[in-house]
């Protein structure tokens, strides 16, 4: 039996090892085709993979029985026309927790302090007095700073658990929106028939949400409009989540305070996009993740789950 792993990420083929029926086989998957004597892997390992390859392995990999994608999203895999009926698919979903949740109290501590701002001074060889001296603390109907701060975590997942204890240890009062309500990691999540009524009362909205259809433009020009006007939006999740037009037009307009953004609808973002110069707007490019931590335990645990028959962790 054949496992591919891409050579896009540094792994330990001796960490992923004691299978005697077994062989690894390093890939390049960035190449618009794999090798011949690949053809007949059961096991794929996917990682960045250049669209042209995934295409590719969906239609000449005739054994292949289980791709391990170690996005924790793999919006890729799925789209290159792989038959998940024959098929699993299982993502890296957990193996992104940290990063992304350091990403994104780096963006909320960049919003919040206005670390953008002070830059755009430097730059200009400029002394930003403003935002230095004597400052008024905690002052109702603005955000600066994460001490008493109203977050919204929008999509209460593996990342939102890892991140809710330092926005917690900060002093930040933090409430989860997912699909179904209850208690997580100590948080009180709604369900998201109750935006309407969490929003106006939110101080930083956090977004985590998966990119499918159902949370496409989830954060829409009407969801826009019940966030308060110092209220900021950071999304780490996917971006089609969000209308990037109307989010644009309510920063242009000063209907809310800013937005920090890790993800976009279309990657790269085009040069001219209206966003690189939109009103207090921090853009990272797609920077959260990109690290997956944990990669062979988690391979190793799925390879002897498929090898017993047994369910595979994180199966879509």
């Amino acid at each position: 039996m054949k496992l591919l792993y891409p050579n896009t990420l540094k792994l330990d083929p001796a960490a992923i090892s004691g299978f005697p029926t077994l062989t690894l086989h390093s890939y390049d998957a960035k190449a618009p085709t794999l090798p011949s004597d690949l053809l007949d892997a059961e096991i794929l390992v996917t990682w960045a993979n250049a669209p042209a390859n995934l295409a590719f392995a969906a239609k000449n990999l005739p054994q292949l029985r289980w791709i391990q994608s170690l996005a924790a999203g793999p919006n890729d895999v799925l789209a290159a026309g792989f038959d998940t009926a024959r098929v699993k698919v299982t993502t890296g979903s957990g193996l992104h927790d940290r990063t992304v949740a350091e990403h994104t109290l780096g963006l909320l501590l960049n919003a919040a302090r206005r670390f953008y701002e002070m830059r755009d001074y430097q730059m200009r060889g400029q002394w930003p007095g403003h935002l230095g001296g004597p400052q008024p603390d905690r002052e109702p109907g603005t955000f600066r700073t994460l001490r008493d701060a109203r977050v919204l975590v929008w999509g209460f997942g593996n990342i939102a658990k890892c991140l809710v204890p330092h926005l917690v240890g900060l002093g930040a009062r933090v409430k989860g929106v997912a699909r179904s309500a209850g208690v997580r990691a100590g948080v009180e999540v709604y369900a998201e028939d109750r935006l309407a009524e969490l929003l106006p009362e939110t101080d930083a909205l956090v977004m985590i949400l998966p990119g499918d259809a159902s949370t496409r433009h989830a954060l829409n020009k009407e969801r826009l409009a019940l966030l308060p006007k110092h209220a900021w939006v950071v999304n780490v999740g996917r971006g089609s989540s969000v209308d990037e037009d109307a989010l644009f037009e309510a920063l242009e307009a000063g209907e809310i305070g800013g937005a920090a953004l890790d993800v976009f609808a279309q990657e790269p973002l085009p040069e001219g996009n209206k966003l690189y110069k939109a009103k207090n707007l921090v853009l990272s490019p797609h920077a959260a993740g990109g690290r997956p931590q944990g990669a062979e335990e988690l391979i190793v645990e799925n390879l002897r789950k498929f090898l017993a028959g047994q369910d595979l962790r994180n199966v879509i």
